[in-house]
């Protein structure tokens, strides 16, 4: 049931039985009609508008919705949009560093924007005026990231009926795209010469890396127990992972244990290195903070007789070496006299991995073997980021016509002709 009520009159009955309408108290103050309807649980919900047309308008709309279980309450929309993101953010099933990541990407770049702000009120154009406003000042990474968390507590606020659509779901969004640029992998040369300006006793870091292609976790997590001199394998089962301010042991990034090839020359590597810095024993929980310990007897080891954290080899040990090989230049000093290196995401330890790639493709490695072994879900994935490293088919092409249409072919007595 919906109807129109106007709250400026009333309609009384006289003494004679005769009705007649007065005005009310509220006449000529605020808003005169009110469309009243009854919500899916009988619950009377109105509205107040200043035509008469708008509310039997409204409340002809309302009563068409509830009718055909398409019912939003109105006064969903008007929750707060950080109070929908404290739901979004609590409910989330992902590993705990992608947790600690959403929270982080959403008190600096999402929650400033939008937190206090009405989730109906929130508009397509506000939502494209956020990203280019990211646009200007972040990378790609982080505008993903962060549309990814906006879009996613939207989406909830549309399956809980506080809105109807999505705004971060318009075709006006757009959201940069990642540029096309191709990975350059490095020389031979350069490889060796990164690999010899490490310290002794991080040496076997960038041997591993170029030579099996772990992730950088995944090389401070190595242990003994993993490497298989006799089958000549390295079993690839862990990562160490920063949560916050801690770390923990988890299983490689996509959950996935694996198997990598261990070069002859890197088995040798690792006997000396072994023979020189016995391995550590190390004990972290389980892929939580609160998950159980685990221990390991880890190949790697900081001064202090723990365990490497990225940081630290980042800036004391993996920069320097770049420096000393004549990658980089030298440090600068800050305003605060610390020390500075100029980098970018192409002078990182990953570049190793790179290389390990484009070695082996060059080898003649098919992608999907190569998927295996950096790890990849999806050989797919490793096609389009490699690609364009896999050796060239020109030649090939070349000789196959020339063998098969350009063969001397004999024509009579002792002519000769070609195709």
């Amino acid at each position: 049931m919906a109807y129109v009520k106007d709250l400026w009159t009333k309609t009384v009955r006289r003494p004679d039985g005769r009705t007649e309408k007065v005005r009310t108290s509220r006449y000529g103050g605020g808003k005169r009609w009110l469309a009243v309807w009854l919500d899916p649980d009988g619950k009377e919900v109105s509205a107040a508008f200043d035509r008469k047309a708008d509310a039997e308008k409204k409340a002809a709309s309302m009563g068409t919705d509830v009718n055909r279980g398409e019912y939003i309450d109105p006064n969903a929309g008007k929750m707060l949009f950080g109070d929908i993101a404290a739901r979004w953010l609590d409910s989330r099933i992902v590993d705990p560093s992608t947790k600690i990541r959403y929270e982080y990407i959403y008190r600096l770049h999402v929650g400033p924007a939008f937190a206090r702000r009405q989730v109906k009120s929130i508009l397509p154009s506000h939502v494209q005026a956020w990203i280019s406003d990211l646009n200007e000042r972040y990378g790609p990474s982080t505008i993903e990231t962060s549309f990814l968390v906006l879009q996613g507590v939207l989406e909830l606020a549309v399956a809980d009926e506080a809105i109807r659509k999505n705004p971060a779901r318009s075709p006006i969004v757009q959201v940069p795209k990642r540029s096309g640029e191709e990975l350059i992998a490095w020389s031979d040369e350069r490889v060796h010469a990164v690999i010899h300006a490490h310290p002794d006793l991080f040496r076997l870091i960038p041997i591993i890396a170029a030579s099996c292609g772990l992730r950088q976790g995944e090389l401070f997590g190595l242990a003994l127990e993993d490497v298989d001199f006799d089958e000549g394998i390295v079993r690839v089962r862990r990562q160490i992972k920063k949560l916050g301010r801690d770390h923990v042991f988890a299983l490689p990034k996509n959950d996935r244990e694996r198997m990598d090839p261990l070069p002859q020359w890197a088995a040798e590597a690792i006997k000396r290195h072994v023979n020189a810095y016995p391995p550590l024993a190390c004990s972290l929980p389980w892929e939580k903070l609160n998950g159980p310990l685990r221990t390991h007897n880890l190949l790697f080891r900081w001064t202090d007789d723990k365990f490497i954290r990225a940081r630290g080899y980042s800036e004391l040990v993996w920069k320097p070496s770049l420096v000393a090989a004549g990658v980089i230049p030298d440090a600068e000093k800050d305003a605060r006299a610390r020390k500075r290196f100029t980098t970018s995401r192409k002078e990182g330890l990953h570049q190793l991995r790179h290389y390990y790639a484009s070695v082996m493709l060059a080898g003649g490695v098919s992608v999907k073997e190569l998927a295996e072994y950096l790890g990849h879900a999806d050989p797919g994935f490793t096609l389009r980021v490699y690609a364009h490293m896999m050796p060239g088919s020109h030649d090939r092409a070349r000789k196959a016509i020339d063998d098969r249409l350009f063969r001397p072919r004999a024509v009579s007595g002792d002519q000769v002709a070609t195709g």
